[in-house]
């Protein structure tokens, strides 16, 4: 009896051993569903940003608890780059609205304050929010029925659609999500008339994405329908949109148990990197949500984005960005630079840590991340992280 009392003591003792290594070891896959709510204090220089009662509005839901960054940032810097419309980010409170642990953005406006300048939505965009169920946010579902008219655009992001099918407003409609969410989605919000195998579900004025990276070919559809392909065009080349033309067709693959496992190997086996993003003045929301996003989903060590000065940012079309982890880059295996301006101070600043450079060539910025991940960690672990993406 003792003998075996001895070795059931060692064998518990050996898989608390193993599963706490394992959860360590795991350490950034579990990361990458946590984000920690804005903490510190409220006293930002907030500028009411410009408006021009010419031109047409977009509204971009923002959920301050967290929203999904490369859906509302894409589609934000899209209708940004065609000058033809004020587009504003708009949250229910006025405070950092959070995009990644120790990375906010400033909402433009609130729900209030966009009411009270009697805005007129023609575009409303719903990016993926906090809540994918129906226990959504009810002044934030408000906000977005009150908005909508018979002539509004509504633009479903990804999981954005939870939000979107919560409205009532795509009851019978067809409406699309991230494949890996489509089954969970869908049983909370039986209504919507769900589909795959396409880029967007279109039906009117109502347009929705499948995942993550198909926040573009949204955007880009609901552009070409505002002003046209010459309009459209100049958007998609200003990102160098790898496609002659929208993409409509899709293979909706969700993630399998395979990808799983190879996702805990790369990450048991490989050498995992503590990467870094370097937040300039002026930085381009695009490039920088697409950096961010797809390197994310490689599961590296830690990702820290910082700035020069441990100052608010300001990006290419006026967003403030707030970074809380500080500047310290001295563990950075490798920091990822969109502008080398100024070489010196930079690395300085970087001491040792690779630079991963993207002003050298002329390319879509998740390819360029793709096709890095693939010769660091193969062929197959870039095609989980294209999966993670909805990127097919």
């Amino acid at each position: 009896m003792k003998k075996f009392k001895k070795v059931l003591l060692i064998s518990l003792s050996t898989v608390i051993v193993a599963g706490s290594t394992l959860v360590l070891l795991l350490q950034p896959i579990i990361a990458l569903g946590q984000l920690p709510s804005y903490s510190g204090d409220n006293k930002f220089d907030w500028k009411k940003p410009a408006y021009d009662p010419s031109k047409k509005t977009v509204l971009i839901i923002a959920d301050n608890k967290v929203t999904e960054m490369f859906d509302m940032l894409a589609p934000f810097y899209l209708f940004n780059t065609t000058g033809k419309l004020n587009v504003f980010i708009v949250a229910k409170e006025k405070a950092p609205v959070g995009i990644k642990k120790d990375l906010f953005i400033l909402p433009q406006l609130t729900f209030h304050e966009a009411d009270s300048m009697k805005l007129v939505a023609d575009v409303i965009v719903i990016p993926a929010l906090s809540k994918r169920d129906e226990k959504q946010d009810l002044i934030l579902i408000s906000f977005i029925k009150d908005h909508f008219t018979p002539t509004t655009k509504i633009l479903a992001v990804c999981d954005g659609a939870s939000t979107a099918a919560a409205t009532g407003i795509f009851d019978g409609k067809p409406i699309t999500c991230h494949a890996s969410d489509f089954e969970m989605v869908r049983s909370h919000f039986p209504k919507p008339q769900w589909i795959q195998q396409v880029n967007v579900a279109h039906s009117g004025n109502l347009y929705s994405t499948a995942g993550v990276s198909n926040a573009v070919e949204g955007a880009l559809m609901v552009i070409n329908d505002l002003f046209g392909s010459e309009t459209m065009h100049s958007a998609a080349n200003d990102i160098h949109y790898p496609h002659p033309e929208i993409l409509t067709n899709h293979l909706s693959t969700a993630i399998s148990f395979g990808n799983e496992f190879t996702a805990v190997t790369k990450v048991v086996v490989e050498k995992n990197r503590r990467l870094g993003l370097l937040l300039q003045e002026g930085i381009n929301e695009f490039e920088m949500v697409s950096i961010i996003d797809t390197y994310n989903r490689s599961f590296p060590k830690s990702f820290k984005c910082f700035t020069p000065s441990d100052a608010t940012v300001h990006t290419k079309f006026g967003l403030a960005l707030v970074s809380t982890g500080g500047n310290n880059t001295k563990d950075l295996d490798e920091v990822h630079v969109l502008s080398l301006d100024n070489k010196e101070a930079i690395n300085s600043l970087l001491g040792s840590a690779e630079i991963v450079r993207y002003d050298t060539k002329k390319q879509y910025p998740i390819d360029a991340c793709l096709e890095r991940i693939g010769k660091l960690y193969g062929d197959k672990f870039q095609n989980v992280v294209k999966l993670m993406l909805d990127y097919n």
